[in-house]
C-alpha cells in the first residue's frame, strides 16, 4: 500500500479534530465543507495531470496558471471556469483597453496577469496586503512573461485613486469586506472617474450590495452580476467522474453570496 501524501495526512488529522466536536448542524456543515475542500484539491491535481496548467478556455485561455491559488478553488481557475459570470465584463474591459488597471486584492494574480497578457499597452497595478499573495503573483507574472508590466505592491489608500483622474482607469476590487470602507467617493474622489468591478462580501456585511449601489448611483451605471457555474467548460475526461466530483471541479469555495457590481462612470 502506498504511503499517504502530506495532504492526506494533514487532512486526516484535521478530520479527527473535527470529529471531536459536539454533534450539531454547524459541526456537520464545517466537516462537510472541509471534506469538500480536501476533495477539490485532489481534483485540481487531477486537472493538472490530464491537462497541465494552461487554461483551456475563458477570457484568459492560454495563461499558464503555474501557481497555487492564494485562496479559494484552484480547479475552477485551471479549467477557465472561475467566476464565469464575469466573462462579458472582462471582455469589455479588454476591448476598452484602459491605460490603467488597478487590481486591489489581487491574490495570486489571476486577473492582474490575465489582463496583462491581453492588454499589452496597459499599466497593471496589482495590490495585496498579503506577502504570500504578492510572491505568488510575482511568480505567475514571470511564468507568463509579463513581470515587467505587473507592478506588485501592498495596501492601497484613498489618495491612490487620484491616478484615475488623469486617464481612463478600471478598478477591480476583491478585499473580503474591506470594500465597505475603501470604495468611498467622498474620501477618494478619484473613484468618480473610474469604472469599478467589485466583489461585494454580503455575508460579512449584510446590506452592503444595496449600500454600494446607492453610494455610486449618481455617478455610475451600476449592474449587479450573480454567480453561475460554467458546466460547458468541464473537460471531456470529467464524464467518467461522479456528479459530486464534477460539481467540485467548478465549486469556488464560497460560503455566502458574493455578488459583483460593475459600476461604469457616467461621462
Amino acid at each position: 500500500m502506498a504511503e499517504p501524501t502530506e495532504l492526506t495526512r494533514k487532512a486526516m488529522a484535521e478530520l479527527q479534530r473535527l470529529a471531536t466536536a459536539p454533534a450539531s448542524p454547524e459541526a456537520l456543515h464545517r466537516t462537510l465543507r472541509f471534506l469538500a475542500k480536501w476533495r477539490a484539491q485532489l481534483l485540481a491535481n487531477t486537472v493538472v495531470h490530464h491537462s497541465g496548467t494552461r487554461l483551456p478556455s475563458g477570457p484568459f485561455a492560454g495563461m499558464d496558471y503555474a501557481v497555487r491559488a492564494a485562496e479559494g478553488a484552484r480547479a475552477a481557475r485551471l479549467l477557465g471556469a472561475y467566476e464565469a459570470s464575469l466573462d462579458p465584463v472582462i471582455e469589455t474591459i479588454i476591448a476598452r483597453a484602459y491605460p490603467l488597471v488597478i487590481d486591489i486584492g489581487c491574490a495570486e494574480g489571476f486577473y492582474a496577469v490575465g489582463l496583462a497578457r491581453r492588454m499589452a499597452q496597459s499599466r497593471i497595478l496589482a495590490r495585496d496586503i498579503s506577502p504570500r499573495a504578492q510572491a505568488l503573483c510575482r511568480a505567475l507574472a514571470a511564468a507568463n512573461g509579463v513581470a515587467d508590466r505587473v507592478e506588485i505592491g501592498g495596501a492601497i489608500d484613498h489618495g491612490d485613486f487620484a491616478l484615475a483622474l488623469g486617464q481612463p482607469t478600471v478598478i477591480l476590487c476583491d478585499i473580503e469586506g474591506g470594500e465597505a470602507e475603501l470604495l468611498n467617493p467622498i474620501a477618494a474622489p478619484g473613484l468618480l472617474a473610474a469604472d469599478i468591478l467589485v466583489e461585494v462580501h454580503e455575508g460579512l456585511h449584510p446590506g452592503l450590495t444595496n449600500a454600494l449601489t446607492a453610494r455610486f448611483a449618481a455617478s455610475h451605471r451600476v449592474t449587479r452580476i450573480d454567480r453561475r457555474l460554467a458546466v460547458d467548460r468541464l473537460p471531456d475526461w470529467a464524464e467518467s467522474l461522479s456528479d459530486l466530483d464534477r460539481l467540485l471541479l467548478l465549486w469556488e469555495w464560497r460560503s455566502a453570496p458574493t455578488p459583483w457590481l460593475w459600476m461604469e462612470h457616467r461621462t
